[in-house]
C-alpha cells in the first residue's frame, strides 16, 4: 500500500516526532504543520497525518531545541510548503540561529559555512529515517477504509507482495 494511502493520528504523529500532543494541536490551529490527511473538521473528528507532515514535525522539533524562533520555523516551513515538499530527503537545512537555509548540495554547506558563524544543520534525510523507524513500530490507519495498520511500514508491504508473488 502506497504510503499516501496511510494517515497517522495525533497520538502517533507525536510520538514518532517526539511532540507533546499540546505542541502538535497548538501547532495545527495556528497553521504551522497542519494535517494533510484530514484536518479535524468539529468535536469528534480525528485529524489524520501524513508520514511527510509527521517528517515535518520532527524538523521543527529539532529547531525548537536548538533555539531557532518560531517565527523563523514557520518562514522555513513555508518555503517547504511552497516548494511542494519534494525532495525532501535529500535536503540539508541550515540556520545560524536567525535564518533558516536550504541546501541541496555540498558546495552551498560549504558556503554557508565559510561565512563564519555558527551554523547547524539537520539533514533531512536521516529525520526522514527515523520517522519512518518509529512509524513502522506505531499504528497507522487507512485512509480510504479507516482500518488500523499495526506496526505498518511501506516496506514491509512491498516485502509481503514480492513473497505472494513467488
Amino acid at each position: 500500500m502506497a504510503s499516501e494511502q496511510i494517515g497517522y493520528r495525533g497520538p502517533t504523529a507525536c510520538a514518532a516526532a517526539g511532540i507533546t500532543y499540546r505542541q502538535l494541536d497548538y501547532w495545527a490551529r495556528t497553521g504551522l504543520v497542519e494535517p494533510s490527511v484530514r484536518p479535524a473538521l468539529g468535536s469528534g473528528t480525528q485529524r489524520l497525518y501524513s508520514f511527510r507532515d509527521v517528517v515535518v514535525l520532527k524538523i521543527v522539533k529539532r529547531f525548537l531545541d536548538t533555539g531557532v524562533s518560531l517565527q523563523n520555523i514557520r518562514s522555513a516551513v513555508r518555503h517547504l510548503r511552497e516548494r511542494g515538499f519534494s525532495d525532501l530527503e535529500r535536503m540539508t537545512l541550515m540556520s545560524d540561529g536567525a535564518t533558516v537555509y536550504e541546501c541541496t548540495s555540498p558546495d552551498e554547506v560549504h558556503a554557508l559555512l565559510q561565512g563564519g558563524q555558527g551554523v547547524f544543520g539537520i539533514a533531512v534525510g536521516v529525520v526522514w529515517r527515523d520517522v519512518e523507524s518509529a512509524l513502522s513500530q506505531l499504528h497507522g490507519e487507512r485512509v480510504d477504509t479507516g482500518e488500523t495498520l499495526v506496526g505498518h511500514n511501506p516496506a514491509d508491504e512491498l516485502a509481503r507482495r514480492r513473497n505472494r508473488a513467488v
